[in-house]
């Protein structure tokens, strides 16, 4: 099995624990979050937490397609958490990441970050409306993704468990995880207001969000909150008819 890495420099000195860690990843390290798609396990290194997620094997095509045609999903990760620090956007600090592959096919890939520690992610201002400040978090999340639009970053997986905040003071940082999927590139007004379409259900969320954004980019709130709404609804509808579908085709799973 061929093995690809690339180790971030401030982590050369510590290659052979990493190297073990992913050789012994069945083995070692404590479970972390969900593991239903891929497996999250954490690492202790001196005073430092690393979270290492190992991505699933890909379907046939994919095998092929991420051995010769595309970066995995590990290292997009990895250069994206790279490039998302130099333009000053909070996310874990990248550590390295792991590929394995046959002559012909993609296996296994790993990414390595610190863990960061937070209070809170945004999914919980979706489920509890009472949350503290949840005005000021809500307002200061979207300033945070005005400034992504800004500095040119599309997160297409701009979704509620994706952004984990941390209370500083009376401030808030906000950290993007789950990057393999981004584009950089200028966004216009339309694909801009979009990008809200999957953080929430819940239309006074949107109220807030669509207000604080028509101030950053100086438009009339009630033109950005119903483009805003209606994106979001739409984005519904299509989820909801997915599942309904993938519900009828995997029937007898439920058996």
């Amino acid at each position: 099995m061929r093995q690809t890495k690339d180790i971030h420099t401030d982590y050369k000195e510590q290659e052979l624990f990493l190297d073990d860690i992913i050789e012994n990843f069945s083995v070692k390290g404590e479970p972390f979050g969900n593991q239903d798609r891929n497996s999250l396990k954490l690492f202790r290194l001196d005073q430092k937490t690393l979270n290492v997620k190992s991505f699933r094997i890909p379907n046939f095509v994919n095998q092929i397609a991420y051995r010769f045609f595309r970066k995995s999903k590990a290292q997009r990760s990895f250069e994206y958490a790279k490039w998302l620090q130099s333009l000053d956007i909070g996310t874990p600090d990248p550590v390295a990441y792991y590929e394995y592959s046959s002559a012909f096919l993609f296996k296994k890939s790993y990414y390595i970050s610190e863990q960061q520690e937070c209070d809170l992610t945004y999914r919980e201002l979706t489920t509890d409306l009472n949350y503290p400040n949840h005005d000021v978090i809500l307002r200061a999340f979207t300033r945070f993704t005005f400034k992504l639009h800004e500095k040119k970053v599309n997160f297409l997986d701009h979704s509620p468990g994706n952004t984990i905040i941390k209370k500083v003071g009376e401030d808030y940082q906000f950290y993007l995880v789950d990057l393999n999927r981004m584009e950089f590139e200028t966004m216009n007004y339309e694909a801009r207001i979009k990008n809200f379409a999957k953080l929430t259900t819940h239309e006074s969320m949107v109220k807030v969000m669509s207000d604080e954004y028509a101030k950053c980019i100086n438009k009339d709130a009630d033109e950005v909150f119903n483009l805003m709404w209606k994106y979001t609804q739409e984005f519904q509808q299509r989820f909801w008819r997915r599942r309904r579908l993938k519900n009828k085709i995997l029937f007898w799973r439920k058996k």
